[in-house]
């Protein structure tokens, strides 16, 4: 019986959102307080859960995604990007654009929301295209294909970072596995792949966007770009290799522990952002202060899909459903990693929304966690992995790629849905790689 309404819960979402069109955060609420008073509890329990859930998911997740806003802005508006792109590809040479471009991809995607990274490698790939004289999906996919792994499989990106919470796996240890993940992934989405599509020459659509060009003396310089953009990825590293290597108690590990610490990580890396690309670009301290709160304007709506995939994880733990899942599946022969994956890969291909399909995925896996057969981070990380496949024309991502490189849907079923599905499917096998290994 729970699994039938789960099911008619899932039914019900698909229906809101695709069929009359209602915002997802609205949607997952309804759902979860249907859901909830199917399982017995009252409405005022199904409230008092949802409440439970919105405020545990967004606890410290609301600091991270927050500053990594912030981090994300201040990246984008600097020239920070360009930087970096100018000078990879100038050190990698044409032969190896691809090289510098799923580079760029990887540093740029690593602290900017999929979105605004998106629009600000843009302009990198249609200038490199037009100089190189080679085809937009043979110079893009590369570093579009780095922006899908970041966002899929690396905090603090707001699902892989929520997913974390939920199955109160380790972070530090999420973004090293991620990393790990994310390299050979990459290269056979974007590098490999995108060599496919040097024959499929087209225009890219130059009035979708503007390209800001800052002058020289208001750049950054390249070293600067990449340390910045990185100091969270550096500092959350350093504090998994000494939960694996150090002493627990010692006083070093515990300083690594600190500033290893997501919040910690990103809080430092907005104030150095603040003091050296706002000193760069002249602003005063004020003017890059207000900035700030501009950047963290578009995440709102993210924040509160997340809030509601807590809230629908949290009448399913009230309810019990979580146990009656734990005892139907502890005799199940199964990976717990293809399930994930599995569960997150349907409500992707049916739901469009990654985040919105990761976390309905985690919300129904979570206790999957509590056999303890399975790695919490690498079962992140299967989520994670299942929520990009397949992307088709009920996901945005699939339109913003389709009209700013000017394709034809099949021309966008044959590169942008294709690429997807590698980084799904990649993501996964390396997933049960390191299951053996770990």
């Amino acid at each position: 019986m729970p699994l039938l309404i789960i099911s008619l819960g899932i039914l019900a979402l698909l229906v809101l959102i695709l069929g009359f069109r209602v915002n997802a955060f609205l949607a997952l609420l309804l759902v979860s307080l249907g859901v909830g008073m199917g399982m017995g509890l009252s409405p005022i329990e199904s409230l008092a859960a949802m409440q439970k859930g919105v405020g545990s998911t967004l606890g410290s997740l609301a600091f991270i995604l927050g500053l990594g806003a912030m981090l994300g802005g201040l990246i984008a508006e600097s020239g920070a990007a360009q930087v970096i792109s100018r000078r990879l590809t100038s050190g990698f040479g044409v032969k190896n654009i691809a090289w510098a471009m799923m580079l760029t991809g990887f540093i740029v995607g690593i602290p900017m929301f999929y979105s605004v990274a998106f629009l600000m490698v843009l302009p990198i790939i249609f200038a490199m295209a037009k100089e190189t004289k080679l085809p937009i999906l043979y110079i893009g996919l590369p570093i579009i294909a780095s922006l899908s792994v970041t966002h899929g499989f690396l905090p603090p990106h707001p699902a892989p970072t929520a997913i974390v919470e939920f199955y109160g796996a380790n972070i530090q240890l999420t973004l090293i596995y991620g990393l790990l993940l994310a390299v050979p992934t990459v290269i056979l989405a974007g590098v490999v792949f995108g060599k496919t599509m040097r024959h499929l020459d087209v225009k890219p659509n130059l009035r979708l966007f503007k390209s800001v060009e800052l002058p020289p003396e208001q750049l950054p310089s390249f070293a600067l770009s990449v340390i910045i953009a990185l100091i969270p990825v550096l500092l959350m590293g350093l504090a998994g290799i000494g939960q694996l290597f150090l002493e627990k108690e010692s006083q070093f590990n515990k300083a690594l522990q600190f500033i290893g610490d997501p919040i910690m990580s990103l809080f430092i890396a907005v104030f150095v952002a603040v003091f050296t690309f706002g000193r760069k670009s002249e602003k005063s301290f004020g003017q890059t202060m207000d900035g700030l709160a501009e950047h963290v304007k578009p995440i709102a709506m993210i924040m509160l899909v997340i809030a509601g995939g807590g809230a629908f994880k949290e009448v399913l733990v009230s309810s019990g459903t979580s146990e009656y899942i734990v005892h139907l599946m502890k005799d199940v022969t199964l990976s717990p990693l293809i399930m994930a994956w599995t569960v997150a890969a349907i409500l992707r291909i049916a739901l469009g929304s990654a985040t919105v399909a990761a976390m309905t995925a985690a919300g129904i896996m979570q206790p999957m966690v509590a056999l303890g057969t399975v790695s919490p981070e690498l079962l992140v990380l299967a989520t994670g992995a299942g929520s990009l496949t397949c992307s088709q024309v009920n996901d945005t991502g699939f339109w913003m790629f389709k009209e700013y490189f000017n394709l034809t849907i099949v021309q966008t079923l044959k590169s942008w849905t294709v690429m997807e599905t590698i980084v799904s499917i990649v993501g996964l096998a390396g997933c049960l790689l390191l299951d053996m290994i770990i």
